[in-house]
């Protein structure tokens, strides 16, 4: 039997990098997206793609305020009437885009999704309207399908809250990212414990039947018996799933004015932080399912989780949405910066309904973007690659295709020893190192990209 250690080349391997390179959300990552000078319409990206089971996204780029650490796609507040613009945009973008797929094949969407941003900034009724964009325009049954939406301590309100319930989410994560008020602040999130609790218990009354919760370890002045004190918060309120995430401090975010360079105490503390979680929540109850995801293990099921939202067949409306179609990935112009995002949210919110029958900036996925884009996907689930589905898929063999790779991750510890003919899974350890294996993945072409990427 061929076992993956027959994968490790002779000799002393190379130390390995910093276990923390890049979080690994979606590949090709953003910044190696580029303007499309063709501007390709839409009605002919998608008029070859199975449309039987496609993802919705909607993107709410408001937030009411700017975590330290966060380098998503938000604004912070919006000036009266803005949400509302926005919202009108979002429905001439839907109107275009359920145009392009057509009425030839049949259509359906089996997930959706509300983030951000906060999709919660919105009121109530402008929740409502949302709804009706997904519904009504784009033709996704939200009662029908697992709905997972993202909110806030301070917006997660029970009007808010009732909306969602009632039109048939089935997830709702709540960022709170630690229950140490001196925490928060390090992190420039200013919260309250007390709030934070109050959210949770609006939370339970609506009968959500998915209640994820985010936590974030590395950050300044925490320790590990602070981080097991939130912890335990969280596990109080028995949530279905738990993100545990490490600090990143990112150009262009608030405490990234205060970065100075790699630190490998700090990384240290990272992995020790993490390894305590990890074990914390395996013992009271969970499983891992990457190196962030820990579900209850009585959790009701759940579909629309962070690998499935990256798949293909995915449709995102808003100015921070990405569609993914089998051969490009696309989207609009992406920053981070303040004054930038608000230009782009501005260009969004003025444009005519046949604008948005074109894709602007985006990606090419050739078909080796595709192998990586699988492995990748798959090696960083703790469930691993199903080498079988692989190779039916490309023709060829994951070692085949990724020889130096693969070894390498052996060589390391990563990767576990299965054979490889039947699946391809990473060790605890190499789960740990999540952030440093992805990245090693990328192509050549890729990282290229990122590295010129103009940043703003």
């Amino acid at each position: 039997m061929t076992t993956v250690t027959s994968l490790r080349p002779a000799g002393k391997a190379p130390a390995p990098p910093s276990p923390y390179q890049h979080y690994v959300y979606a590949y090709p990552h953003k910044t190696a997206y580029r303007r499309l000078p063709d501007r390709p319409r839409l009605a002919s990206l998608w008029a070859a793609e199975p449309k039987d089971a496609l993802s919705l996204y909607l993107h709410i780029p408001f937030c009411e305020v700017r975590c330290g650490f966060c380098n998503l796609f938000t604004r912070i507040g919006a000036p009266d009437g803005l949400t509302g613009a926005y919202l009108d945009a979002l429905e001439r973008q839907a109107g275009a885009v359920r145009d392009a797929l057509g009425d030839g094949a049949p259509v359906r969407f089996a997930t959706a999704a509300f983030g951000g941003g906060t999709p919660t900034f919105l009121t109530a009724a402008e929740l409502t309207r949302l709804c009706d964009i997904a519904e009504h325009r784009m033709g996704a049954d939200l009662r029908a399908v697992p709905l997972s939406v993202e909110a806030s301590p301070a917006t997660a309100t029970a009007d808010r809250l009732e909306v969602l319930a009632d039109r048939g989410a089935t997830r709702l994560s709540l960022g709170v990212q630690s229950f140490d008020d001196t925490e928060a602040r390090a992190a420039v999130r200013p919260q309250r414990r007390a709030d934070v609790e109050a959210a949770l218990a609006r939370i339970r009354d609506a009968r959500v039947p998915v209640l994820n919760i985010d936590l974030i370890y590395g950050i300044d002045g925490q320790t590990e018996a602070s981080w097991l004190r939130s912890l335990d918060a969280a596990l109080a309120w028995r949530p279905e799933e738990l993100y545990l995430y490490p600090l990143y401090i990112r150009p262009l975010t608030g405490l990234g004015r205060r970065a100075t360079g790699p630190d490998p105490s700090w990384d240290e503390q990272r992995l020790r932080l993490y390894r305590t979680g990890r074990d914390h929540l395996l013992a009271h109850g969970y499983t891992q399912q990457s190196m962030r995801m820990f579900r209850r293990t009585d959790a009701p099921p759940q579909g629309a989780d962070d690998y499935a939202c990256q798949s293909d067949g995915m449709i995102g409306l808003g100015c921070g949405a990405r569609s993914y179609t089998a051969d490009l990935h696309y989207s609009f112009d992406y920053a981070v910066g303040t004054h930038e995002i608000r230009a782009i949210v501005d260009d969004y919110v003025a444009r005519p309904a046949a604008d948005f029958a074109h894709a602007e900036y985006g990606r090419r996925v050739d078909a080796g973007e595709a192998r990586r884009r699988h492995l990748l996907q798959s090696l960083l689930q703790a469930d691993g690659l199903d080498t079988a589905e692989y190779r039916t898929r490309f023709g060829t063999a994951p070692e085949e295709d990724f020889p130096a790779e693969l070894a390498r991750f052996a060589e390391r510890g990563w990767l576990a020893a299965t054979d490889p003919r039947t699946a391809l899974r990473l060790t605890p350890e190499g789960l740990a190192h999540s952030d440093a294996l992805g990245p090693e993945l990328f192509s050549p072409a890729v990282r290229a990209a990122m590295t010129a990427y103009a940043r703003k």
